[in-house]
């Protein structure tokens, strides 16, 4: 058994300031992605039902393109927290560089990729012919945005694993606001409608891009680390996402199955179920919050040899998101009347949203376990276990959530078919968190 005994009350104060210094400030900067969707969202939602659903298929794609990549920040924050953590900055900073060189070079293929291929993409999700022009003038415009994204998370990475969560913080608090701006400038002011909100994303995320590179070339001229690519640590930094990138594609394709089977379900469902996954990302970006800061502190304990310190971070960070999980299901049940109608007036659409929010906010408390032991493996360098336990969690989770339209289920059952996948992910989480396997010290894993 690896999660230490409770500590003493000095040792969890202590652990309780490193995890609050470092998940505050990453909260503000995760949810700034969910709550770029929830603002598209909210915008496009008011042009009209067709709009909103051609945006919530655009948007799962996107988020997809996007996503598989994660592995750019969370690799990344775990390599350089673990060289933090060794006393070794140069190699630190450098870790973080070829990241971003990866990211620049993944961004391109994958916008020469998405934009042809837009409406045989939207065309699988099942979207209706209402709805898939607006899919598709949404996904192709957004794509542009992609080498900026790729960048963000590799830039991301390397602040959060030299501890440094409030530069992500700021850059996404003014990157959620021009984006904010831009949107309704855009959609309404210059009247481009669906394509006006996608190129205010556009321009929002290209100007995070320039921030973090602006702060990342000063800390790594700071510290003599070049800046030129170097072809053998991009390779070396893909290697090592691999495992990170099965895992991130098997979570991604659990989310693109349940948008293509509530595509199936209708116009009002799909509408519904994009307001839903909005929320429903905010919440576990919220959760997530926690697990980045255990990525950064158990790298960096794991890098200096305290294995303690790392068992017992990781008990604490199991306790708060258990009682972050049951905060946020409160707060989705006491909010749900002030939020539905910010996204849609559709009487259909209101009636799907309600019971299916109650599943969500009853599986908020396995979530925020399942999120942080996430965190704690990743921040280990376990990837190879966490590829292989999200695998099976998809081999579970598919066929159930095909059977929901066959068997005459609606979204509700849907979002069941969804906390089914977290409870399969818990009980893989735990058991590999309970065994002691992922604990291995040093510079390097």
């Amino acid at each position: 058994m690896t999660l230490a005994p409770a500590p003493p009350k000095k040792s969890r104060r202590r652990h309780d300031r490193e995890i609050l210094a470092l998940a505050v400030p990453a909260f503000g900067a995760l949810v700034a992605e969910p709550l770029f969707v929830m603002a598209d969202s909210a915008i496009v939602g008011h042009l009209g039902t067709p709009q909103l659903a051609g945006l919530g298929i655009a948007a799962a794609l996107l988020m997809t393109a996007v996503s598989v990549f994660v592995f750019l920040a969370y690799a990344t924050t775990a390599a350089v927290a673990r060289r933090v953590g060794a006393g070794d900055m140069p190699a630190a900073i450098r870790q973080g560089m070829d990241g971003i060189w990866l990211a620049l070079l993944l961004g391109v293929l994958v916008v020469a990729l998405t934009v042809p291929t837009a409406p045989w993409l939207v065309d699988v999700f099942g979207a209706s012919d209402t709805a898939a022009p607006y899919a598709i003038t949404y996904l192709r415009i957004s794509s542009l945005g992609i080498p900026a994204m790729l960048i963000v998370l590799a830039a991301t990475g390397v602040l959060r694993g030299l501890q440094d969560t409030r530069t992500p913080l700021y850059v996404a608090i003014g990157g959620f606001t021009a984006n904010g701006v831009l949107n309704v400038a855009l959609v309404y002011g210059a009247g481009l409608g669906i394509a006006g909100s996608a190129w205010g994303t556009v321009v929002a995320q290209a100007g995070m891009a320039v921030v973090y590179l602006v702060v990342v070339v000063r800390g790594a001229r700071r510290h003599g680390a070049s800046l030129r690519p170097d072809a053998l640590g991009i390779r070396a930094s893909a290697r090592a996402g691999v495992p990170l990138l099965v895992r991130t594609l098997s979570l991604r394709a659990v989310l693109m199955i349940a948008t293509a089977v509530a595509a199936r379900l209708g116009d009002s469902d799909i509408a519904a179920h994009q307001v839903i996954l909005s929320l429903w990302s905010l919440t576990a970006f919220a959760l997530d919050a926690i697990a980045i800061a255990g990525q950064a502190i158990i790298g960096r304990y794991l890098g200096a040899g305290d294995e303690k310190g790392a068992r017992e971070a990781c008990r604490r960070m199991v306790e708060w998101g258990i009682g972050c999980g049951i905060v946020l299901g409160v707060l989705i049940v006491l909010a749900r009347p002030l939020f539905i109608p910010l996204f849609t007036s559709d009487p259909t659409v209101r009636d799907a949203l309600l019971p299916a929010l109650m599943v969500v906010a009853v599986s908020q408390p396995i979530a925020g376990v399942v999120f942080v032991l996430d965190g704690v493996l990743m921040g280990a360098g376990d990837g190879r276990y966490l590829a292989g336990a999200m695998l099976v969690t998809l081999a579970v989770f598919a066929p159930v959530a095909l059977l929901v339209p066959a068997l005459g289920g609606g979204l509700t059952a849907l979002w069941w078919a969804m906390t089914l996948m977290m409870t399969v992910r818990l009980a893989t989480l735990w058991l590999r968190t309970r065994s002691g396997r992922w604990i291995v010290t040093g510079a390097t894993r």
